[in-house]
């Protein structure tokens, strides 16, 4: 089955426009952070939000502008060294921020949020890196616990191709920190036609991919075009093996949407166009197993 389109508002220039039309299309997420357009992405949501009470919401923790920085500083959950690193899983900063998100995304309950790059608190100590985790998992713990998270996941740029946690690892540590039934919910990682080893490794039945399927758990795939790069690297030879007819950049969306294992293709689309021509891509009926590895065996080739 074809995974879902949904906003993603890293680099996208026009959130609440985007927003409206999202909901308008009938897409079910938006994705943002905290530290997003500069500090101001999940206020300028927050219109949105209040408009289509049934677009859920997916934010994070970890990564902070410096602005906000100095706020934790000012109410004592952050030291001065602590916020110049911009990057923080300690229980009191992550216990902080989810409030703040609940604040400026004007929602009392969030529907997720997640552990943005967790791999930066502890780079190169698995041990120290999991006792963060679990501990910031705790804290989320308590979240759900008081009604003002519905569930929580992990964000990661390199963590689980570099395997600094596992799909496993990362259960466990929420088991951990529940004291047995967990909320984990999610894992965001890059999937695309660059970063493909999510693709090849679900081929072949491993990975993060089939792992977080098996487990229930929602994958949404970042970076579907590699930060706009790849519709300019992607001929149309080569959309027109993927699906004859489309697009480069909707060959590049479909190849994502039709990854085993994935749920949702983040697009910070900003003007409708863009929006339209992804959607229509993600309504085509996914692309076979067989062709997908015919597709990553092309491009794996010299």
């Amino acid at each position: 089955m074809t995974a879902q389109l949904a906003l993603g508002t890293y680099r996208c220039q026009a959130i609440p426009e985007a927003a409206v039309r999202a909901a308008a299309s009938g897409a079910q997420w938006v994705d943002t952070a905290p530290n997003y357009a500069t500090g101001r992405a999940q206020t300028l949501l927050a219109p949105a939000l209040a408009a289509h009470p049934l677009l859920n919401v997916c934010t994070k923790t970890g990564y902070f502008t410096a602005a906000t920085g100095t706020d934790a500083v000012n109410d004592g959950v952050l030291n001065q060294d602590q916020a110049a690193a911009g990057h923080s899983l300690a229980p009191d900063y992550v216990r902080w921020q989810t409030g703040r998100n609940r604040e400026q995304l004007g929602r009392d309950r969030l529907d997720l949020v997640l552990l943005h790059n967790p791999e930066r608190a502890h780079p190169g100590d698995r041990p120290a890196l999991h006792r963060a985790i679990r501990d910031a998992f705790a804290v989320l713990e308590e979240a759900v616990t008081s009604g003002h998270v519905a569930g929580y996941g992990v964000a990661t740029w390199a963590g689980l191709e570099e395997e600094a946690f596992t799909v496993g690892e990362l259960l466990a540590l929420a088991a951990e920190a529940a004291g047995g039934q967990h909320h984990l919910a999610v894992v965001q990682l890059p999937v695309s036609l660059v970063m493909m080893t999510p693709i090849v490794q679900a081929l072949h039945g491993r990975g993060p991919l089939p792992a977080a399927a098996d487990a229930g758990l929602r994958v949404m795939a970042s970076a579907p075009l590699h930060g706009g790069e790849l519709p300019a690297m992607v001929d149309q030879e080569l959309a027109d093996l993927i699906r004859p007819g489309l697009t480069p950049a909707q060959a590049c969306v479909l190849a994502v949407a039709s990854c085993p294992g994935v749920t949702n293709v983040l697009l910070a689309a900003s003007g409708a166009p863009h929006w339209k021509e992804a959607a229509d891509a993600v309504a085509q009926p996914s692309l076979t197993a067989a062709k997908l590895r015919e597709i990553t065996g092309v491009l794996a080739s010299p």
